[in-house]
């Protein structure tokens, strides 16, 4: 029996030796280039609209979702933000530890080696903007190492690592050239020069006008500390580099804006044609396939992403309620930051009509304002289902569209419970495809895009030159989105007549109206310093009533209820927003007048220099007591 036995256990051994079979260990991958790619794939997953705080913008003091903006005064316990960019690192950290052991050829390995120092920069980056110096991060991490239960870098640190990482990235990845149609989404050496170029122009600027003094703290009682490492980048140097990093990319003749507002109504008659023309931009933003938009554009037709997240109807639906819950509604300062056609803003412009009627402020404005939000009474596509969708139907007038469903947009100001559309509603991703249902939206996500890139170069040029520009430098960064959006150029002849704006506060316009809803506001108020001016006043919305004239708003009736009043004064009362109200950051952008409707009053707001960071959540500093909070918390 005792030699049985011994037998049948060593004919077991091979058996009893094999690695698990139902999940993935690192004795069985990073063995060759098929498995460092698949591991590297898997970071593409954490990205966009499953990320969390991708699309949720907060909008600064540009839309609705005002709740960041308020402050708070208490802190959390957890934070995903925290917990899932560390979750993140681990596997990053894994592929770089593992391509180092690698017996074959690195040339096999090295884009996904390049992609994985690329994710770390990234995962350190989310970490850095909401909570300034943290932990880093660069190997996998066990109970026992140090990391663990070690202090937080300080914010130059982790910004230092950011830059040396996105340099490897760099070095590694493919041209976006080169990547093959099979691997459309992968990041690429334009994606990684692009990142950091956006990374060196936040840190510099937020250096240059953010309370640092007080934010970064001492290091032992609160804060993060002020610790620079050896050959840490000047303001200007990263001012520079920001510069350099963005004219590569344009260099390249890779990218384009996306432009078709002479084309998108083609092949339909005037009625529609001028309707999808002026809408050109709002497709840019929810391309799914050739029969989702007038124009038969697909997702191959733009060139203006340089790096997105990839859906799919079938594979990968976004699965978030985006459409239905229409997202990033502008506010009052939004709607008055957007330009006349003649490149003025509405207070200096002699094309602005006013707003004495509902549908007068659209006249004569940005293709951006037109194209992406919706204007009172007029008919838009539904978001989806068999009687309530658009897609199919282009070309057909909606009275013929089969269906008894009201496409007229009409403003909400009647009931503060429904924040879709309080006065204004926005249209960026979202969806009008009439096979799309509510979660069922599947067009790509843009993490990093070309506008974003020209409105780099020209912010850098503009704080390298203490607030100059030449007009040649505008013409080969803003005036190309200027143009596509149907606006005149931005020249030092056009504004120099107004004592009210300058060029810096121009480029600082064009950025907000350009990326609002896109998770950049937040972050660009912090950086330049005036988030608590900006956050600290009446968020507005609607004119009801301005200098003592109706408007059409407090008399129109709505025709989706038989006729009540749009606006009920029970529930909203005229805004207190005198212009001795108005921060000095209104630089350049119409006074608002009293009359505009408060939908979060100055008293509520407590945003203050504290909140240009979140607290580091308390179940971590329990955990490890050398992490300090940040001041004030």
């Amino acid at each position: 029996m005792l030699f049985l036995a011994s037998f049948l256990l060593s004919g077991c051994e091979d058996y009893l030796d094999q690695d698990p079979q139902d999940q993935v260990t690192e004795s069985v991958y990073y063995q060759t280039p098929d498995q460092f790619e698949f591991a590297a794939n898997r970071f593409y997953i954490r990205l966009a609209f499953e990320d969390g705080d991708e699309t949720s913008d907060l909008s600064g003091n540009l839309g609705y979702e005002w709740g960041y903006g308020q402050g708070t005064v208490s802190t959390a316990e957890t934070d995903d933000i925290w917990d899932n960019n560390y979750s993140y690192l681990r596997p990053v950290n894994q592929l770089i530890e593992k391509a180092a052991e690698y017996p074959g050829e690195f040339s096999d390995i090295e884009e996904y080696v390049g992609a994985a120092y690329f994710f770390r920069a990234w995962h350190h980056w989310k970490l850095l903007r909401r909570f300034g110096g943290v932990p880093i991060v660069t190997r996998s991490l066990d109970v026992s190492s140090e990391e663990v239960y070690g202090p937080r870098n300080s914010r130059y640190e982790v910004v230092y690592q950011i830059l040396q990482d996105l340099d490897v990235a760099i070095d590694y990845l493919p041209s976006f050239s080169s990547i093959a149609d099979e691997d459309y989404g992968k990041l690429s050496i334009e994606a990684a020069k692009a990142f950091k170029a956006r990374i060196c122009l936040f840190e510099a600027t937020y250096e240059k006008y953010a309370d640092l003094d007080y934010l970064d703290g001492d290091g032992t009682t609160t804060g993060a500390g002020t610790t620079k490492p050896s050959g840490y980048p000047s303001i200007s140097e990263m001012l520079s580099e920001a510069k350099s990093q963005a004219e590569a990319v344009m260099n390249t003749g890779t990218f384009e804006l996306w432009d078709h507002k002479d084309d998108m109504g083609a092949g339909y008659s005037e009625e529609f044609s001028e309707d999808y023309n002026n809408d050109h931009l709002f497709y840019l933003f929810n391309l799914e396939d050739a029969q989702s938009n007038p124009g038969g554009y697909t997702k191959a037709d733009n060139k203006e992403f340089i790096f997105q997240t990839i859906y799919d109807y079938t594979y990968k639906q976004i699965r978030e309620n985006i459409t239905h819950a229409k997202p990033h509604c502008p506010t009052r300062k939004l709607m008055d930051m957007y330009l006349c056609t003649d490149g003025l803003p509405v207070q200096h412009s002699p094309l602005f009509q006013g707003y004495s009627g509902m549908t007068d402020e659209f006249a004569n404005r940005d293709l951006r304002l037109v194209g992406l939000i919706t204007e009172p009474l007029k008919q838009y596509w539904g978001w989806g289902g068999s009687t309530n969708g658009g897609g199919a139907q282009y070309g057909v007038a909606f009275e013929d569209a089969g269906t008894t469903y009201d496409y007229r947009y009409v403003p909400n100001l009647k009931s503060p419970s429904n924040a879709r559309n309080m006065g204004y509603q926005g249209r960026k991703f979202t969806t009008e495809h009439i096979n799309r249902e509510t979660r069922e939206e599947s067009y790509n996500y843009p993490l990093i895009r070309y506008a974003e890139v020209l409105l780099i170069y020209a912010e850098a040029t503009c704080e390298l030159g203490d607030g100059a520009i030449s007009d040649a430098d505008l013409d080969k960064s803003i005036n190309l989105i200027r143009e596509r959006s149907g606006v005149a150029d931005l020249t030092n002849d056009l504004i120099a007549p107004y004592s009210d704006l300058t060029m810096l506060g121009e480029i600082r316009r064009e950025r907000a109206i350009e990326l609002f809803g896109e998770d950049f506001r937040f972050d660009d108020l912090k950086r330049w310093g005036i988030a608590e001016e900006e956050l600290g006043y009446n968020i507005c919305i609607t004119y009801i009533q301005y200098n003592g004239e109706s408007c059409e708003f407090e008399t129109a009736l709505d025709p989706k209820t038989d006729g009540d009043l749009i606006y009920d004064e029970s529930v909203w009362t005229y805004g207190l927003t005198a212009e001795e109200e108005i921060p000095s950051t209104y630089s350049g952008i119409a006074s608002t007048k009293p009359g505009a409707l408060i939908i979060s009053p100055a008293s509520d707001r407590l945003f203050s220099t504290k909140h240009y960071l979140d607290a580091i959540p308390t179940d971590e500093i329990n955990l490890n007591p050398e992490l300090k909070q940040n001041p004030g918390w």
